[in-house]
């Protein structure tokens, strides 16, 4: 049965996925950014990929931050 002690809240593992995807997102629209190809997309120069990736960085970080499991 789960416990309130020794359990370890859902909102950490949200957190750090989320993290982990801003990660990949924000090396991802970077390497857009610094490559020299054309752009296709209508709103390509607003980098959406970098803007996301930050954003998803900043809540997952402070997600598992807030709810990391700590010994009371």
């Amino acid at each position: 049965m789960y416990s309130e002690q020794g359990g370890v809240s859902i909102w950490f593992f949200i957190g750090a996925l989320m993290f982990v995807y801003g990660i990949l997102i924000f090396a991802s629209g970077l390497f857009e950014l610094l490559s020299n190809t054309p752009q296709t997309v209508v709103f390509g120069g607003l980098h959406a990929a970098v803007w996301w990736g930050a954003l998803l960085i900043v809540f997952g970080g402070s997600a598992s931050y807030r709810f990391f499991p700590r010994k009371s």
